[in-house]
């Protein structure tokens, strides 16, 4: 007399109920995701462990000590409050070119035109704050910044239009166009909008039109240079963060980043949100030259950003695209760039130590394989698929 299984009932378990292999299997799966979502957390953790171990074996190598160097460092990105500032206005225009590629990156489009859309966003900033300046700070302030927004949206357009309408690739098309930004920039401070004197510069920003300090915002704390923009990259990398979760237009950059056959199957449009999603992230790009001009300079010259739209490829990728981590992983290297001549200073520790570190930290997360494989080993035992008994 039988049981009435069939000979995979081990599988099936009869009457359609799963059995005990295929529970396993989703047991294991289930398992697998959560590992690997793990993973994806500490990797950049580990990324910057392991960059710092470099850094300080260099350090050792030159005959200084790492502890020294670094507990300097530390001290000059966070050991009074005007470190502190220096810190996040070194923070601030690396947030909003990190939110520029991440979310370029979430669209499945490689924008590596961030320089240069910062620089035509600092161009516009520098020239509506100059003309709006006697309007009062509630017009000249939301008017500069729209302006710089703007500014870095039409920049990205034209290398947007050819990404849909010809395939070309915006990798090329966004380097090609930092290059006129930058001599376009550079031509127009030395001969349309130049200030009187010997130095290539626009007129000094009138107080209208310039984002205030923390330090006279609030009284108690000590003079720095820190600033309220800042607090505005916080916000848009939180808008960002939610226009990604919570809206069509997000959703729409999201698929299509994915996958571009099942978004154009889905009645999405590829090269209108190709142009959409380009132009938004050239807007992002532009708010960090509005930074720079409005917050920290108060005037446009030829190199008030020294490649911060590169360094955002950096904190994007160490931030794996999401907005919200961008925040933290700009801190970090702004607190990096801070802290580095404090180290020179007291340990005589070059601060190109810490380029060596801010390369390797790129090289590990873009190389994620090797940091995973160093998580396996300390792991310890290789995952295998659970199978019948």
């Amino acid at each position: 007399m039988t049981d009435g299984k069939r000979p995979d009932d081990s599988r099936t378990g009869g009457l359609g109920e799963p059995g005990a292999q295929e529970l396993a299997e989703r047991s294991y799966a289930i398992e697998q995701q959560k590992v690997n979502r793990v993973i994806r957390i500490v990797t950049p953790f580990i990324s910057v462990a392991i960059a710092i171990l470099i850094g300080s074996l260099v350090i050792l190598a030159s005959g200084g000590d790492p502890v020294a160097a670094f507990k300097a460092m530390f001290e000059g990105a966070f050991g009074s409050q005007r470190a502190i500032g220096e810190t996040l206005i070194r923070s601030t225009p690396i947030i909003f070119t990190g939110l520029a590629v991440g979310f370029g990156f979430r669209a499945g489009l490689f924008n590596i035109g961030a320089e240069g859309q910062l620089f035509l966003g600092g161009l516009a900033a520098a020239f509506i704050g100059v003309q709006l300046g006697s309007l009062g700070w509630y017009v000249a302030l939301p008017a500069a910044i729209v302006a710089a927004a703007l500014a870095g949206a039409a920049w990205a357009f034209i290398p947007a239009v050819l990404k849909a309408r010809t395939g070309a690739h915006e990798v090329i098309t966004t380097m090609m166009f930092t290059y006129i930004a930058r001599y376009l920039v550079d031509w127009m401070v030395a001969f349309v909008i130049r200030a009187p004197g010997t130095i290539p510069q626009t007129a000094e920003l009138p107080v209208a039109s310039r984002l205030p300090r923390f330090s006279d915002l609030l009284p108690f704390l000590e003079p720095s240079r820190g600033h309220a923009g800042f607090v505005l990259a916080v916000l848009i990398a939180i808008a960002v963060w939610v226009i990604l979760r919570s809206t069509a237009f997000g959703y729409e950059a999201r698929a299509v980043g994915f996958n571009q056959s099942a978004a154009e199957s889905g009645g999405i449009s590829v090269g209108r949100m190709t142009v959409k999603a380009l132009c938004f992230s050239g807007a992002l790009a532009g708010l960090a030259g509005a930074a720079e001009v409005m917050g920290v300079h108060y005037r446009l010259f030829s190199s008030f950003s020294p490649g911060f739209g590169f360094t955002g490829i950096a904190v994007a990728l160490l931030a794996k695209n999401n907005p919200l981590a961008m925040i933290a992983s700009a801190l970090l290297f702004g607190a990096m760039s801070a802290g580095a001549g404090t180290m020179q200073l007291q340990t005589d520790v070059s601060q190109k130590v810490i380029l060596v570190v801010q390369a390797v930290i790129v090289f590990l997360v873009g190389a994620e394989t090797i940091v995973t494989w160093v998580i396996g080993r300390v792991r310890g035992k290789r995952e295998v698929a659970p199978v019948a008994a």
